[in-house]
């Protein structure tokens, strides 16, 4: 129980990756506070998965497209010693089709939101002395795809966001690092594969291998699980001088 007493916020966990983090860090007896959209039901569920002592996990459905929603949710979740940012959105179109609604939106969730979470979050870390702050970015932080501008620019963005708190706050006690998964199986990667199959006249196999897994040499999906147990490596001690780095977990995708 490496965690316990210490405060976690993760955005976007009320699925994916963001719950596979928010289940490792429970796991290690630390209080999680999710946020995020979904089935209330479901995330009832979830909440009382993650409570402690018999209670029920706080959840906070902010849209973080929105500061002031953000303000008030990091109010009302108190002082933290674990934020990650993991909330993120994707949209495919040539840059000279791109509609600009749709770059606000993806640049405003995966990089503007982590900078209003982060700067919220930071103070209170540092008079602790302590804090573990983490993004979640993607092999898309090392290199690009085309069709995919926003997503690309945002993050590359976040890992120098994350560098730059790394350097300011380097002698707080306070870490910032990314994570950089490549595909994850979760279900929205789940979900593309009849869709592909369909579209290609592939079948599942030739989707998963020479589409999803084309650019990772492991032929493997990484799985949720295994993004949650790095996310709790960075907030152990051990990993108190570990800052400024950007983790890949891509199969090999970034190193050709």
């Amino acid at each position: 129980m490496l965690l316990t007493g210490k405060r976690a916020l993760v955005t976007g966990s009320t699925s994916g990756i963001g719950l596979a983090m928010a289940r490792a860090l429970h796991a290690e007896g630390a209080e999680v506070i999710l946020n995020g959209f979904g089935d209330e039901g479901e995330i009832a569920t979830i909440c009382q998965e993650l409570g402690q002592n018999g209670g029920s996990a706080k959840h906070f459905a902010a849209n973080l497209l929105d500061a002031n929603e953000i303000e008030d949710m990091m109010a009302d979740a108190g002082p933290l010693d674990i934020l990650i940012n993991n909330a993120g959105m994707q949209h495919v179109a040539p840059v000279d089709e791109f509609p600009t609604d749709k770059w606000d939106a993806v640049i405003g969730l995966n990089l503007t939101a982590a900078f209003h979470t982060t700067r919220l979050a930071v103070p209170a870390m540092r008079d602790k002395g302590w804090g573990r702050l983490i993004n979640t970015a993607s092999a898309h932080s090392l290199t690009a795809s085309p069709f995919k501008s926003a997503y690309n620019a945002s993050k590359h963005g976040i890992v120098g966001f994350t560098k730059t708190v790394a350097l300011e706050l380097a002698q707080s006690g306070v870490t910032a690092n990314c994570i950089s998964p490549g595909y994850v199986w979760t279900e929205l990667i789940k979900g593309q594969i009849p869709d592909t199959m369909k579209a290609r006249g592939l079948s599942r196999e030739e989707v998963i291998n020479d589409v999803l897994l084309a650019k990772q040499p492991t032929k493997k999906f990484v799985q949720p699980e295994e993004v949650g147990a790095l996310a709790v490596f960075l907030c152990r001690e051990e990993a108190g001088n570990v800052t400024g780095s950007n983790w890949s977990m891509d199969g090999g995708w970034t190193a050709e």
